[in-house]
């Protein structure tokens, strides 16, 4: 199993492009802990076999995506949004628009959508997920999400944009106040374990 680590300003994965191939390689690379994992990452590799415009949203049925759980540093509390279309607390996200360096996109989101700079991101991927969606003006769809451990500097207070109604960081004895999915739970679940891997190494610049 690779382990999991913090990817450095100028590797590749953080340039904006890759394929669908280096996509599904980051899907492969995720540790399978649960039933649950396996059979997203089954589907995703058939859709995409089946979909070679999967990275892009004008894949209407289903498309990839990929999403930050973003923790504090010390991983005490977790950054929840208020998704303004989708109506819901969720880890920030977005769609990959075309681009296959997943761990790339999910801090380029993380970033955009809570105002926080100097967040790291560590790969491979810690969990898959794939939910529906119906967003306003849009048909019912899939979201096959893949999904990181990003973490915030000390003292980080994040500013959202156009996409959230609010930002709160959460304490995680508080998680179950927000309505959040199994899903959302279980990423949490393993971003936590992940940081207890990584912890020591946490670059605090």
């Amino acid at each position: 199993m690779t382990l999991l680590a913090w990817v450095s300003d100028g590797d590749p994965r953080l340039r904006a492009g890759g394929s669908l191939a280096d996509a599904l390689a980051e899907v492969a690379l995720v540790p399978v802990e649960n039933s649950a994992v396996l059979a997203y990452r089954d589907r995703m590799v058939r859709w995409a076999a089946e979909h070679a415009d999967s990275l892009h949203r004008t894949c209407l049925a289903a498309h990839f995506t990929s999403s930050a759980l973003v923790a504090d540093a010390t991983a005490q509390h977790v950054l929840l949004m208020h998704h303004r279309k989708l109506r819901r607390w969720l880890q920030p996200g977005g769609h990959a628009d075309g681009q296959g360096h997943l761990a790339g996109s999910a801090l380029r989101e993380a970033t955009e959508e809570t105002g926080i700079a100097g967040q790291r991101v560590a790969a491979p991927a810690l969990d898959l997920d794939i939910h529906e969606v119906d967003p306003p003006k849009e048909g019912r769809h899939l979201h096959l999400d893949v999904r990181y451990l990003v973490v915030a500097p000390p003292g980080a207070q994040p500013v959202g944009n156009h996409e959230s109604i609010a930002l709160r960081w959460v304490a995680l004895a508080e998680l179950g106040n927000f309505g959040l999915d199994d899903g959302l739970h279980r990423l949490v679940s393993a971003g936590i374990a992940a940081f207890e891997r990584l912890e020591p190494n946490i670059p605090h610049a």
